[in-house]
């Protein structure tokens, strides 16, 4: 019997009929900043902008191999997945069917159609994506047709392993670290299976975004769980539930090397990336950049390759994880201030706001107390230490103010 290390080289070998391999490319700034020799493997420049063409083309031309006949694949997805299965299908010269969300946005719709052309129909159902899915599999028992996992299969684990194999290719000696990003797993289990087989002594840390860490759950509950809940933005990685198959890879894996990078922070990294490298990610393709600062002291002196899985931002998204990033970094705050109704008390406000100091919001919250009102402020600055002082000089002059900044639930009604 094949084992699993033969199995992802020759997947990746009949990979490059569909496109050539990503690039591996050392990163100076990052590499500079942390001390180290970090390498990027940029799967954010594969056709579809993400890794997931891999397993869905390895899926795809295995049962097509088993059942030649099979001419019908159905997926559910609002992402990386329904853009790779297209792709694919198109190649195949298949039909495929893809169920999304009603609530998907025009520009991945756009992208999926103009990857499968006419191979592809694309259905819009259910607000939520466990309706999509489920009328998904429905559809497909109904039709006769072949359901395509995102990562919850041995075909998609394989050809996710192909990442894996183009790195240990392209480097001269393995690296000390690898850095991969989870949601479903499928990556994650491809490559670490790939790794264990030809080179155990690379340490592998994973990375899951703070609002979906069904990984570290299920390895404190010993099998897979369903999170209660979930924060979406990082839409890529945010699974709820890791798969049973690529859990019975990942069950060994030390919980210490799981990490969870927080959502504004993520926002960071992708405004950092943009700004400085003119690397385009989405939020899931920043995760193993983005926990670097975690592990500084680990990966000081040491060869590194973080994997960069997607690239598919919707520029729509820009203000608001701009907006994220300078809450998380502390140069922009939101808070009520209890503003006195007299002639003058706006302008002594004003004159405590120091000279890097930007009003970015200023309304009322309520006007019929008479002798006092709420403000609800916003205030960029070019320093998070300058608020120190602003807030001392509030306190000198008396008056009155809550920081909501980080108050959630405020926040998502105020702000």
């Amino acid at each position: 019997m094949e084992d699993f290390a033969d199995t992802a080289l020759a997947t990746t070998a009949r990979m490059r009929g569909l496109f050539p391999a990503t690039p591996l490319q050392r990163n100076d700034f990052l590499s500079d900043r942390f001390g180290a020799d970090i390498w990027l493997k940029r799967e954010d420049l594969s056709p579809v902008r993400s890794y997931k063409i891999r397993g869905a083309f390895n899926a795809m031309r295995k049962v097509r191999a088993e059942a030649p006949d099979q001419s019908l694949f159905v997926c559910a997805s609002a992402g990386n997945h329904a853009q790779g299965v297209a792709f694919v299908c198109r190649h195949f010269g298949v039909q495929g069917v893809i169920f999304m969300p009603v609530t998907t946005p025009q520009q991945k719709i756009g992208k999926t159609r103009t990857f499968g052309g006419d191979n592809v129909e694309i259905r819009l159902i259910g607000d939520y994506f466990d309706d999509t899915l489920a009328s998904a599999q429905a559809f497909c028992a109904e039709a006769g047709g072949h359901f395509l996992s995102p990562f919850d299969d041995d075909h998609v684990i394989e050809g996710q392993a192909s990442v894996a194999v183009e790195i240990l290719e392209d480097l001269e000696t393995p690296p000390d670290i690898l850095v991969l990003p989870v949601g479903g797993g499928g990556l994650s289990a491809g490559m670490t299976d790939y790794f264990r087989e030809m080179s155990p002594q690379t340490e592998i840390i994973y990375v899951e975004p703070a609002g979906g860490t069904s990984l570290a759950a299920a390895l404190r509950a010993g099998q897979p769980v369903t999170l209660p809940k979930i924060d979406s933005f990082v839409d890529g990685a945010a699974v709820a539930r890791i798969g049973q198959k690529t859990f019975a890879v990942l069950k060994d894996v030390d919980p210490a090397d799981v990490l969870s990078a927080p959502e504004d922070r993520i926002c960071l990294t992708i405004l950092e990336m943009l700004n400085i490298e003119g690397i385009v990610l989405e939020p899931a393709g920043a995760l193993s950049i983005n926990v670097l600062d975690d592990l500084a002291e680990r990966v000081r002196g040491k060869t590194v390759v973080c994997v960069t899985s997607g690239g598919n931002f919707d520029f729509e998204r820009l203000p608001e994880v701009k907006e994220r990033a300078q809450r998380y970094s502390g140069v922009k705050k939101y808070f009520i201030l209890r503003l006195p109704q007299r002639p003058g008390a706006l302008r002594g406000f004003l004159d405590l706001l120091g000279p890097d100091d930007d009003i970015s919001r200023f309304e009322y919250l309520k006007k019929s107390a008479r002798n006092f009102g709420s403000v609800l402020i916003g205030i960029e600055t070019s320093d998070a230490a300058n608020f120190v002082g602003l807030f001392k000089r509030l306190d000198a002059a008396d008056f009155v103010y809550q920081d909501i900044t980080t108050d959630e639930t405020l926040a998502q009604f105020l702000i």
